[in-house]
């Protein structure tokens, strides 16, 4: 900071990231530390190559006032980033009240016995912030080496290798329990159909053995082909 006895000038070096073909900006903060109204002028060693905004002003008493100034977009970089330009603020004090349409050149010419501030503001090129580096794995302090995508991959493979897995060990069961369900209900109808085979069996004997007799049908044949009936119903629905 320059302090002077009419503006503190912040800062004194006008630092500018540097990037071809890009305009770049930065700022001068003029504080009025006096009770008087402060005129101001800047001026620059290249003024085709520099854009201030403003470049005269009235600084109010106890007050501050903010001066931007934009380097016009350069083809290149110079080899060894060094720059040349100068700038020069001027200062003086102005009547109360005055405004910058009440600034005129004879105000700052100190052959005319003005007396005039001046503050000489240098130029300096800095490099652009560079985007942070990707983390290479392993490389935190105390932190083991992270997976990369591949391992998100190769997780989301295994666990979806193991849905199927696992339903298909699902559809495994329920094929297992449906032949057992066939198996026992073909082995229940082969049991009933040798069951009705039989019971027509010793229903021709008692025919035969009634017929002999010549009496009427017992009960013994009336129940049998009772059980006949219940059994063939029996044999239809497991069909």
């Amino acid at each position: 900071m320059s302090t002077g006895e009419l503006l503190s000038i912040e800062p004194l070096e006008l630092k500018f990231p540097f990037e071809p073909r890009k305009q770049i900006s930065c700022e001068l903060q003029l504080s009025n530390k006096t009770d008087n109204y402060v005129a101001f002028k800047v001026k620059t060693t290249n003024p085709k190559k520099y854009c201030v905004r403003p470049n005269t002003g009235v600084v109010l008493p106890l007050s501050t006032c903010d001066v931007v100034v934009t380097m016009q977009a350069q083809k290149e970089a110079p080899p060894d980033m060094q720059c040349r330009d100068k700038f020069l603020l001027q200062s003086v004090k102005a009547n109360d009240g005055a405004t910058a349409k009440d600034i005129t050149a004879e105000m700052f010419n100190k052959e005319a016995g003005h007396e005039v501030e001046e503050s000489k503001l240098r130029v300096v090129y800095v490099s652009p912030p560079q985007p942070p580096s990707p983390v290479r794995e392993g490389s935190e302090e105390g932190s083991p080496p992270r997976g990369s995508d591949n391992g998100h991959a190769n997780a989301a493979e295994f666990a979806a290798a193991a849905r199927a897995f696992s339903e298909g060990l699902e559809a495994q069961d329920k094929s297992y329990e449906a032949k057992a369900l066939i198996s026992k209900l073909t082995a229940e109808k082969n049991n009933a159909i040798q069951q009705n085979n039989k019971l027509r069996q010793e229903l021709e004997l008692l025919k035969r053995s009634s017929s002999k007799s010549g009496g009427g049908v017992s009960f013994m044949v009336v129940v049998l082909i009772g059980l006949l009936g219940i059994i063939m119903g029996y044999i239809m629905k497991k069909s």
